[in-house]
């Protein structure tokens, strides 16, 4: 089970940091962009790394206080979520 919720985070992680790349990238060509809430969703289902990665690598959404604070707090959030979930159940 820690393998499979591991491999999720992981690929998870790697979607979100490329999602935020590819909004960047439209955004400089004045193309469809994906909604902010789909960017905040992936950080809050297990992105968050991947997502303040992908801010700062591709410089996108560094201003945006929902962003900008936003994202440190879910993966604050995560952090002491696992914790509690190794600590309860080991």
């Amino acid at each position: 089970m820690t393998e499979t919720i591991a491999y999720y985070l992981i690929a998870l992680n790697v979607v979100t940091f490329l999602v935020y790349g590819l909004d960047k990238w439209k955004a400089k060509r004045t193309l469809w962009r994906i909604r902010e809430a789909a960017l905040l969703y992936l950080a809050l289902f297990g992105g968050s790394i991947g997502a303040l990665l992908g801010m700062k690598v591709w410089h996108h959404k560094t201003m945006q206080k929902k962003f900008k604070y936003g994202l440190p707090l879910i993966l604050i959030v995560h952090i002491a979520l696992a914790c509690w979930l190794l600590f309860y159940f080991s």
